[in-house]
């Protein structure tokens, strides 16, 4: 059950009170809920008129909402769930599918819900925050995306929209003092150069001191540095001409992120969590280790209405240089049982993408759709070091595992929509996706008197494998009403093949696992009510997928990734928007997530047929409510958002230790805005109930410790921003 749900309130009594707010707003004076517009379908509809679900949040909703990140954005939407790795390897999933580890913990595998910015795919090394950017939107697309969007949105996707440069000239600026000495500065403009020519450009800094203390070395770690600069130049020379060239640029280093040690006192009397200290925010590990980014993305779109239709291309280089070192096991101050495990890699990403696609509009409107050739290049290089310090000489040493991978993917893709009648649209989609993956992997004793685990012998291979894949979509929608649509859909997704990130021998190195699938069948209904005051979405859906590649810790080894299962989902989901009076809006969603294994066995005597897929709570709600007046020309707005999820687990085995336990989160801001609107300052605090939630958990069986990370504390601080 979702936790602390007052009197175990049901959806249903929910649905009750729904409603008879909206019966009140009837009466009431009030504003309707503003129109917001989606690419949900790769080109611009009213997200009351799209076949899909998807949630989305405007530029005026992040804001108001202190939307930094994108688990600020998962604590929000139903059926998604973020964790993380540490700041830059973080678990999306939606509606029970994600990557149980990092994908950055994998030179030759990717996400099973992926981030794109402007179109272009965030393969590796993450994104910048999302308040670093100058964004119009942020839309979550829930279920598999496999017609238009392609492969590795399997679970889903979020896509960050950003504003274009235009013709009105505009500088914002932003400065934010924090708990935690956080300080935050943030400026961007805009500029025309002529009617034809105009620029934007953006940057920030981030510093705040850590969340945890590291007892050993005497310093605050898991803080924060970051820097971010954008810049976008965009030509106009007629009106069906539009040319966006544009970049981003993140420069992060800080101290680690070493994990808390939770010690079972009674194996082995204690001996193993001597000096460990139970604070959850104090770690014990020998060295902070560190994080350190370099992420820049270069990108070009052009659009041009041509006598076809509209064309667009999208040429995007991405480039990411991670360097980090994490202690994610460490008792350091207990000999001589003096235990370390620490995890040292440097990655260098190169990716080049190409997408061009025609949208066309014929039959007076009512044949509609997409055609388009999409073409992706990956270049990965990847060393992973990995020292062990262990009471055993034998598992005692560093070995080292350079990895090489290089991806192509190619794909032609259409979609198009068909009026049957005026209220009746038939839609039928296909994409059909050819790709390749070839690696050179090395591991390699560096020192120890024997084998380090996992290298059970040292090697040095290649391997090389092709795939292609087949994912159609099929939908109707029927609009009943100009205020109500339903709509049934039926889709194939595919998450790409990949090898192994660390495995204990050639063998394994080099034999590729496959990609795995899913079917997902959706019916939804997207309504409006009381003069559009108040908008209802709901989908029911049933998700069919084998095999599932399910990443597994093997004690004194490695993650091991593997096609081990097929499993089955089903769930609801809702959303909603209501304006019962002028200047109030309540809004919120639930999300109920029935995700099992439906065949998977692990080994000789583990079976977790019938266990919950990781990652996905059963039950999700979310409930949010702002309210905005005038005092004397002053504007005033609040805002609260609570947020309220059932447990789920971090692996397939779903034992105890792999737990995250239902949890609360409160977030709160208040603002006050000046006569002219060119001022505000604004109060603002994130988990103000102080919940402490672990973001992933490994669960060491041999010393019976687990180690976590935890998600940021009790936060806030004030922000003043200034407008032209």
């Amino acid at each position: 059950m979702i936790k602390s749900l007052a009197n175990g309130v049901s959806w249903a009594a929910f649905g009750v009170a729904l409603m008879a707010a909206g019966q009140a707003a009837a009466q009431s004076s009030a504003a309707e809920v503003s129109e917001l517009v989606v690419t949900a379908q790769r080109v611009e509809e009213n997200i009351q008129k799209v076949p899909v679900a998807v949630s989305a949040f405007s530029s005026a909703a992040l804001e108001r909402q202190s939307i930094e990140t994108i688990q600020d954005i998962a604590l929000r939407t139903p059926g998604f769930t973020a964790g993380a790795v540490d700041p830059i390897q973080s678990n999306f999933a939606i509606r029970g599918i994600g990557s149980a580890f990092g994908i950055s913990q994998n030179a030759g595998g990717d996400a099973s819900v992926v981030v794109f910015v402007d179109g272009v795919y965030a393969g590796r090394g993450g994104t910048p925050d999302i308040d670093a950017l100058d964004l119009q939107r942020v839309e979550v697309l829930r279920g598999p995306q496999g017609t238009l969007f392609g492969k590795n949105t399997i679970g889903g996707l979020i896509q960050y929209v950003s504003r274009k440069p235009g013709a009105d000239p505009a500088l914002r600026l932003e400065g934010q003092y924090g708990n935690y000495d956080r300080i935050s500065l943030n400026a961007r403009g805009n500029l025309p150069i002529n009617d034809q020519l105009f620029v934007s450009i953006g940057g920030s800094l981030k510093k705040r001191d850590g969340y945890e203390f590291n007892e050993t070395t005497g310093h605050d770690v898991n803080d924060q540095d970051l820097k971010t600069a954008t810049l976008a130049l965009r030509y106009l020379p007629s009106d069906d001409l539009d040319v966006v060239l544009a970049a981003d640029f993140t420069d992060q280093d800080q101290r680690g992120n070493p994990r808390h040690n939770i010690c079972n006192a009674a194996f082995q009397g204690g001996v193993h969590c001597v000096g460990i200290n139970p604070d959850p925010r104090v770690v014990n590990a020998y060295t902070d280790g560190y994080l350190r980014r370099w992420l820049q993305t270069y990108r070009g779109e052009v659009n041009w209405k041509s006598p076809l239709g509209e064309i667009t291309s999208i040429t995007a280089y991405r480039a990411a240089t991670l360097n980090f070192r994490t202690p994610f096991f460490s008792n350091p101050v207990n000999p001589p049982n003096q235990i370390e495990s620490t995890e040292t890699d440097h990655e260098k990403n190169k990716q080049f993408s190409q997408e061009l696609r025609l949208a066309f509009d014929t039959m007076d409107g009512r044949l509609k759709g997409q055609v388009g050739v999409y073409y992706l290049n990956e270049d990965n290089t990847r060393i992973e070091d990995l020292r062990q310090d262990f009471p055993a000489p034998t598992i005692t040493g560093v070995a080292t595992y350079p990895q090489m991978v290089k991806g192509h993917s190619w794909a032609l893709f259409g979609q198009a929509s068909y009026a049957i009648t005026d209220t009746l649209t038939a839609t039928a989609g296909l994409r059909q996706t050819w790709e390749k993956k070839s690696g050179h992997f090395i591991g390699r004793k560096v020192s120890g008197t024997g084998l380090p685990p996992p290298l059970a012998a040292d090697y040095d291979v290649r391997g090389s494998k092709s795939w292609n894949a087949f994912t159609p979509r099929f939908a109707l929608d029927w609009q009943v009403t100009p205020d109500a649509m339903v709509y049934a859909s039926a889709t194939r997704g595919f998450k790409s093949g990949g090898f192994q990130g660390i495995a204990g021998s050639g063998p394994s190195q080099s034999t590729a696992y496959d990609p795995e699938y899913a079917w997902s069948y959706e019916g939804g209904a997207k309504t409006s009510w009381w003069d559009k005051r108040l908008l209802v979405n709901l989908s029911v859906f049933r998700t069919d997928y084998k095999d599932l590649q399910v990443s597994q810790l093997v004690p004194l080894c490695c993650v091991v990734v593997g096609n081990a299962a097929t499993a089955r989902i089903k769930g609801v989901e809702a959303e909603f928007v209501l304006t019962p009076i002028e200047g109030l809006q309540i809004d919120g969603g639930y999300a109920y997530l029935h995700a099992r294994f439906t065949d998977f066995a692990s080994g000789a005597s583990a079976n977790y047929t019938g266990n919950d897929l990781p990652r996905s709570p059963h039950d999700k709600i979310h409930l949010g409510a702002q309210y905005g007046f005038d005092i004397q020309g002053w504007g005033v707005l609040g805002r609260v958002d609570y947020t309220n999820q059932s447990h789920s687990y971090f692996e397939a085995s779903n034992i105890a230790t792999q737990k995250q336990d239902g949890f609360i989160n409160w977030d709160g801001r208040v603002s006050l805005t000046s006569p002219d609107k060119r001022w505000e300052i604004a109060v603002w605090g994130k988990n103000l109930s102080n919940e402490l939630v672990p973001t992933y958990v490994t669960a060491f069986a041999p010393y019976q410790q687990v180690l976590v990370p935890y998600a940021p504390p009790r936060t806030y601080g004030v922000t003043l921003t200034w407008k032209m």
